[in-house]
């Protein structure tokens, strides 16, 4: 069993299928916003390091606003043909803006198209506006490369604790947190 969470998250990863299976990266993301309610939503890991977890988003969706007034989230990933599941807790903040430029730059053009199209989570009075918006952002940007919106872009899950939850017969499961302490990791195991 890893010292390193972020190492054993990795595997874990990895074992689900890695980067390119979009159910081994797909993990809710709970935030908190006005009033002190909890909100979550299915986000995908794009990036995981000695720093923490990446995911990109508009800064003006709900998420973004939620996050830019309570700067700390809790996220999911759960892989039930594995009988696995983590949990991790931590601090948020944005990604330095050539960091969202590289990962925006290697969208599929569609996806960078939408970036602009999209204002996320604001109210719209039918798909087809959607749609007009996307054709006017691909006839503007026509022959040249797409930038990134100011509204999108990066952030890092800072994680300060991580639980990682395996399936056993008889709900004898194994569960094991760590708890961050210092530069260390504390790992503790829990009862079922």
């Amino acid at each position: 069993m890893s010292d390193d969470p972020i190492a054993r998250l990795t595997q874990w990863i990895e074992a689900a299928g890695g980067a390119n299976r979009i159910e081994a990266i797909a993990m809710c993301l709970a935030t908190v916003g006005a009033h002190d309610r909890p909100s979550a939503r299915v986000v995908l890991l794009r990036g995981l390091d000695g720093r923490g977890l990446r995911f990109f988003t508009s800064y003006e969706s709900r998420k973004g606003r939620e996050l830019a007034e309570n700067p700390f989230a809790a996220a999911l990933l759960y892989w039930p043909w594995m009988e696995r599941q983590v949990r991790i807790e931590g601090a948020i903040s944005k990604l330095s803006e050539s960091e969202s430029d590289e990962y925006f730059d290697a969208r599929p053009r569609g996806h960078q198209l939408a970036a602009w199209a999209s204002e996320q989570s604001a109210p719209i009075e039918s798909h087809a506006v959607l749609e007009e918006r996307f054709a006017h952002f691909e006839q503007r940007f026509e022959g040249e490369a797409v930038p990134r919106p100011h509204s999108w872009g990066g952030y890092l899950l800072a994680p300060s604790y991580f639980e990682f939850w395996q399936g056993r017969p008889n709900r004898m499961h194994e569960r094991i947190e760590y708890k961050r302490s210092g530069n260390d990791w504390e790992m503790t195991r829990l009862q079922p």
